[in-house]
């Protein structure tokens, strides 16, 4: 009786593992299609009411056009805070060199000699395997953006056409359970984004009242570029804190003001990221504050900033999936996150 059990369940195991190792090594590919319909499945409901009052090509330019316009807003906005900084750095350079000139002196006083060591260990192929991982990795960025745009915009004029093929199924249950979770997906998505969408503006807010009360030069840059780095979990607050932190050391030339100023922002992105937005999005969704942690990390590992990013909506799926039907639909309200006990 026990063998009976055993052997399936480890059977399971390793079909589990297996399926992992494949998303891992086909990341390249697997990761711009399901962005690309995390994409569809937000913009859809524009595509479908423009396609009510104009033809449908025409609906498509326009949807395209939208999702085109945010990109290069937020965009624009990431362009216009860093290059703000940049233009302060060049301003302010005297005042970086003079914080390395102390801290170089500092070490050297306690038998550290900081110029010594740099000088046996440079070596010029670290310049090359610097150049050659950021243009292996702007290689890889650009080709997931051109693969999901061409999903994106290839799905976009299939939507409907798929709508119609499941409803011709001889299984009008299956048909029926198909559209159903569909279309649940997809509001679920809209919702999530808005969640994060809001949590983005309250981030970046806090950011730009903390760094003005801070005295912190260059404030609304930061809150900007906190904003939009916010839409990339972890990564994204990870710089959102640092670069300000080296800002303060060079401005305020003491790191124990730098490091006052690293606690606030770090606490701030520890609340509104790890606390407040998991909180809200799994109310909102009904998904465990705990198990969007979990997504966002272990995507992560599978798919890098990708995974990051459309690590949790492809939780949101597979448990929207998951009660659609009886036999899994307590997996849904085991991680659901919610109490269903009786008031």
């Amino acid at each position: 009786m026990i063998q009976d059990r055993v052997t399936p369940t480890l059977l399971g195991l390793c079909a589990t593992v297996l399926v992992f190792a494949a998303l891992y090594s086909a990341r390249s590919i697997l990761a711009p299609v399901v962005f690309s319909l995390f994409i569809i499945a937000i913009a859809w409901p524009l595509q479908s009411k423009l396609q009510a009052s104009v033809p449908k090509l025409l609906a498509l330019a326009g949807t395209v056009l939208a999702i085109l316009v945010v990109i290069m807003l937020l965009a624009s906005l990431m362009v216009w805070g860093f290059s703000r900084i940049g233009q302060w750095l060049i301003n302010n350079a005297a005042r970086f060199q003079m914080v390395y000139t102390h801290a170089t002196e500092w070490l050297e006083g306690h038998g550290v000699s900081v110029a010594s060591q740099m000088a046996e260990r440079f070596n010029v192929s670290w310049i090359i395997r610097a150049v050659q991982e950021i243009g292996g990795r702007l290689h890889n960025f650009i080709s997931f953006v051109i693969i999901a745009f061409v999903f994106t915009v290839l799905g976009l004029l299939e939507v409907d056409i798929a709508q119609r093929n499941i409803e011709r199924l001889k299984s009008k249950d299956i048909g029926q359970s198909l559209l159903q979770a569909g279309t649940d997906i997809a509001a679920k998505f809209q919702k999530y984004m808005l969640v994060r969408s809001v949590m983005s503006v309250l981030t970046g807010t806090v950011i730009w009242v903390v760094a003005l009360l801070a005295g912190l030069e260059l404030a609304t840059a930061w809150g900007v570029i906190a904003f939009v780095l916010n839409y990339i979990p972890f990564i994204g607050p990870l710089v959102a804190t640092v670069f300000p932190t080296l800002f303060a050391i060079a401005q305020f030339e003491s790191w124990q003001l730098a490091l006052i100023v690293f606690f606030c922002l770090n606490l701030i992105q520890f609340l509104i990221g790890s606390y407040f937005e998991p909180r809200i999005a799994g109310a909102a969704l009904s998904v465990s504050p705990f198990l969007i942690l979990f997504a966002v990390f272990f995507w992560t590992f599978l798919w890098g900033i990708p995974g990051a990013f459309i690590g949790v909506p492809i939780v949101i799926a597979f448990l929207t999936v998951c009660e659609q039907h009886e036999s899994t639909k307590w997996v849904a309200t085991l991680l659901s996150g919610r109490d269903g006990a009786p008031a």
